[in-house]
């Protein structure tokens, strides 16, 4: 198959975040006078490393004017104070300079306003041709929306991309979209497990 545009998820494949999410909604607890997180509730982790920010706040705030104190907190956070705590995954850089001359390059992340500014902190933006967020769609992952977007963005077929992501909600959304999914660092039902970002290049041929 000759794929022409690769799709890489943000928290978790490009970047190791936890420590910065983490930190973000740690702020948040402590202005609401809840417990800080616990890094050792896989369930907690996983939520806030995988959902759109109103979906996690929704988790962990059901009720509502504790969900909009939330927000209101979260607006309040500058998520580059957060930049520092974030590492950018090994091989990364260089995998992507090997795939510029041979394919499109998208992000799809469930991240919202702060994609934009992390990619330029870590001189990432003139790399993809087009950025998916959270706030750019009606729907975010697991919805297909997102991804479809970038299909349409480049103007190819689902069959013509790879999206490579880490989780179940990242999975779900390939599936949704006809994407061929590569699965990082992760075990879950995918055309091909990498565990290093330039084993992406033998998927190219």
């Amino acid at each position: 198959m000759h794929y022409k545009t690769i799709i890489y998820d943000c928290d978790g494949v490009m970047f190791d975040s936890l420590d910065a999410n983490l930190a973000f909604y740690d702020r948040i607890m402590a202005v609401l006078g809840r417990p800080l997180l616990d890094r050792s509730n896989n369930e907690q982790m996983r939520v806030l490393h995988t959902f759109a920010n109103r979906d996690v706040l929704s988790w962990f705030f059901p009720d509502e004017i504790e969900f909009a104190a939330a927000i209101r907190a979260a607006s309040a956070i500058d998520y580059r104070e957060l930049v520092p705590f974030m590492r950018l995954e090994e091989g990364f850089v260089e995998t992507l300079e090997a795939l510029m001359p041979r394919v499109g390059l998208a992000v799809c992340t469930n991240r919202t306003t702060s994609m934009d500014m992390v990619l330029e902190s870590f001189g990432l933006a003139g790399y993809f041709g087009c950025v998916m967020t959270a706030s750019r769609v009606t729907s975010p992952k697991p919805h297909p929306e997102p991804l479809l977007k970038v299909l349409e963005h480049y103007r190819i077929g689902p069959e013509e991309a790879l999206f490579v992501g880490d989780s179940e909600v990242d999975r779900q959304a390939a599936a949704a979209a006809g994407v061929p999914f590569v699965a990082y660092k992760a075990d879950m039902a995918a055309l091909a497990r990498i565990d290093r970002h330039d084993e992406i290049l033998r998927l190219l041929g």
